[in-house]
């Protein structure tokens, strides 16, 4: 090898390594990284069992426990029907109606989507429906909208005393 050639090549290292040394003394004066971060899971903490109240009641089935109160004398008015049962007379009413207008989805039947979804309904004075609500969803939009068309759809409810209706809508495949 010529004496050239190896003085090009020594001078070619020393002008290599002087353009990366500084950069190699910067790492090795860095200090290593931290450790990755690492999670652990607990338990909640635990809570006594407190008996919870359901968010939605079921006002239609129930009747109110009976008071003990003292006994009044017979009057001679006949007796007028319990608001109860007159609100539960106008959501089976209503049930009856709104069977004619509502459908099932066909894309709900061919996917087996079952449910039940309790509407709020908004009454004006002459009976007609003025605004529909979801009270508590089936967990299915396509069964919970078919039951909202069919909420419009009814129209009127002649007779309905009531502003307000909680009725519920039942999705069953037989």
């Amino acid at each position: 090898m010529s004496p050239r050639l190896i003085l090009a090549l020594a001078l070619s290292l020393a002008l290599h390594g002087g353009l990366f040394l500084p950069d190699i003394l910067k790492r090795l004066s860095v200090a290593p990284p931290p450790p990755a971060l690492q999670a652990t899971l607990r338990l909640p903490p635990m809570v006594p069992d407190v008996p919870f109240e359901p968010l939605l009641k079921n006002t239609i089935d129930t009747e109110e426990a009976p008071q003990v109160a003292e006994p009044q004398p017979p009057s001679p008015v006949t007796p007028q029907p319990k608001p109860k049962t007159a609100a539960k007379r106008e959501v089976q009413v209503a049930q009856r109606k709104l069977s004619k207008h509502l459908f099932y989805p066909p894309e709900a039947v061919a996917r087996g989507l079952e449910g039940e979804v309790r509407l709020i309904l908004k009454l004006s004075a002459d009976g007609s429906v003025d605004d529909v609500n979801i009270a508590a969803s089936s967990g299915y939009p396509i069964l919970d909208n078919a039951a909202i068309k069919a909420a419009y759809a009814m129209g009127k409810l002649t007779g309905a005393t009531s502003r307000e209706l909680i009725l519920p809508v039942i999705f069953r495949l037989e």
